[in-house]
């Protein structure tokens, strides 16, 4: 029975515990080999093309020299950003955090699984970072006429906010139930906002470390909807009577334009990290499949800024639904409304990637880091354009990285029979491995393939969780054997990361604790701290604000910090 509904508390470890199976640097073979078993894709490779290696034995963990204690300073379980005051523009400020709540959908929890606890792996999850180019041409800002949500004002603070988000992983000392290190990270798709060249770079850059200038086109001003004119948008400097301050209270910022794309540093994460694909990674604005005049209006000079509320309305609608993904029906209408764009500063940087090139991208030195190189994907992925690997997580403890995106279009799940039937490998050959499985999309949001990917984790035993992102919102489910574990965005309110930690009682049963982060940015925005820090603040602060926002998308409680209990095979 799930006690997710009951009142929830705080489980504290100070007990020793046994880690002779945790793999401290997750997979520090893999680092040293360039691990990542890849590699399937959206597309029907033949069967033969699909790797049937094992992956690399992960040397042995070190003897630990002191009892792992738990850490959970700098996660929701201390504290949560806080709205002040009950209505119009919100500050934010430091609220209380979130309990830990012991579920027992898939098993009972034994009083003293503390003592005998062992920790099998400990690891972060990303998602939904949608790193974003705000000036690019073929953004589809103007169906905000039709929807409100359709574009956020947190938007060209993003990279700031990712940052952010690295900077507390690394600050961390431990997992914050276990103590354990944290081994690696890992992102669930979604990289990106609109499959462009210069996005995949900062990201890349973002977590890897490096000087990002999250900026294209005119190198000395910003080009975008926020300097536009427009009601429809705000404009954090003035020039015009917007709706979003003078219905919602946004406030004025000077010189924050020019701020959000002035260069800065990312640390770059200090584990190892690997990468999933996710839709808005694969396709234009996430939802359509290729076409060389969407392709060259993304590195052109024109760009559409405004809609009339109706015809944005019908095209909000058109998407929503899964239509028109090879795009006919934006061509028809960004050309009858070529009159109205705006001219911009053209960038070939904004150009569409391919799969191949994404791949490609991953595998340059330059965003190598902590490892392994390529973050997942290999040489062989590059050359068959295939998405999907497995990885060694720890002795015992597989990870496998699934490709759902939709080669033809659609922001909802694919998944080919190709990519299911070297899963069913992957799962039979690893049967005496805790299998974790990461994708993109949850089991709600798959449309081809959904079911049987869902049958046939169930099928495997060996299958402990599959940890997703797509829907912006924290949400836990359990599968018949398995917990489905989906996370938040970066993105959107309330910018979360989750760190997930897997034990083994000792009882027959496992443990997956889970523990939302929040990025290091100081909770009170100061209007006038334009610095990266106070840029990371101010995304948040906007996010929480923005028209159309959902705070149900932080999860009810069973849903965030939580202890999900398992039987052990």
């Amino acid at each position: 029975m799930s006690r997710s509904s009951q009142p929830a508390h705080r489980t504290t470890l100070h007990r020793a515990l046994d880690r002779r199976t945790l793999l401290t640097a997750a997979g520090a073979a893999a680092i040293a080999t360039g691990t990542g078993v890849a590699l399937g894709t959206g597309g029907e490779p033949a069967d033969a093309a699909a790797p049937t290696a094992a992956p690399p034995t992960p040397s042995a963990s070190p003897a630990p020299t002191a009892p792992a204690v738990p850490s959970p300073a700098g996660t929701t379980l201390v504290s949560t950003a806080a709205p002040r005051g009950a209505s119009g523009y919100r500050r934010l400020g430091e609220g209380r955090g979130w309990e830990r709540v012991v579920r027992e959908d898939l098993a009972a929890a034994d009083g003293a699984r503390a003592d005998r606890r062992t920790v099998l792996a400990s690891f972060v999850q990303l998602t939904d970072t949608h790193v974003t180019d705000v000036q690019h041409p073929l953004r589809f800002e103007y169906l905000r006429s039709g929807k409100p949500r359709a574009w956020r004002p947190q938007e060209a603070l993003s990279v700031h906010g990712l940052v952010s988000m690295v900077e507390r992983i690394n600050s961390l000392r431990g997992g914050p139930a276990t103590g354990a290190p944290l081994g690696f990270a890992i992102t669930t798709g979604d990289n990106t906002d609109n499959n462009c060249r210069a996005e995949t770079e900062w990201f890349l850059t973002a977590m890897s470390g490096g000087r990002i200038t999250p900026n294209t086109g005119d190198p000395l001003r910003y080009e975008g909807v926020q300097n536009s004119g427009l009601p429809l948008y705000w404009h954090p400097e003035g020039g015009t009577e917007d709706t979003d301050r003078a219905r919602y209270g946004f406030p004025r910022v000077d010189g924050l334009l020019g701020a959000a794309i002035r260069r800065l540093t990312s640390p770059g994460l200090a584990i190892p990290w690997y990468s999933t694909v996710g839709n808005h990674d694969d396709l234009h604005g996430g939802h359509y499949a290729g076409g060389a005049y969407l392709a060259d209006l993304s590195v052109g000079e024109r760009k559409l800024y405004e809609l009339p509320e109706a015809e944005a309305a019908a095209m909000y609608r058109t998407i929503r639904k899964g239509r028109d993904t090879r795009g006919a029906a934006l061509k028809e209408l960004l050309r009858a409304n070529s009159r109205k764009m705006r001219t911009v500063t053209p960038d070939p940087s904004r150009a569409p990637l391919t799969t191949r090139e994404y791949a490609a991208a991953h595998l340059d030195p330059a965003y190598t880091g902590p490892g392994p190189v390529g973050h997942g994907y290999t040489p062989a992925a590059l050359e068959e354009g295939r998405l999907y690997y497995s990885f060694r997580i720890a002795d015992g403890v597989l990870g496998v990285s699934l490709d759902t995106t939709n080669p033809d279009g659609d922001w909802h799940g694919h998944m080919g029979a190709a990519q299911l039937r070297w899963l069913e490998r992957e799962l039979t050959r690893h049967g005496d491995d805790h299998v974790l499985v990461f994708s993109h999309h949850p089991s709600g949001s798959m449309t081809v393939g959904g079911p049987e990917l869902t049958a046939l984790l169930g099928r495997h035993a060996n299958v402990t969780a599959w940890i997703n992102g797509h829907s912006h919102r924290n949400r836990i489910e359990p599968h018949g054997h398995y917990w489905e574990i989906t996370t938040a965005s970066h993105v959107d309110h309330p910018q979360l990361a989750r760190v997930i930690e897997l034990t083994d009682n000792g009882d027959g049963t496992l443990s997956l604790f889970t523990t939302c982060v929040e990025s290091a940015a100081p909770y009170a925005a100061d209007p006038g701290d334009l610095s990266p820090a106070g840029l990371a603040s101010l995304y948040r602060e906007l996010a929480f604000n923005a028209p159309g926002r959902s705070t149900a998308r932080a999860g009810r409680a069973g849903d965030r910090n939580t202890e999900l209990l398992l039987r052990g095979r």
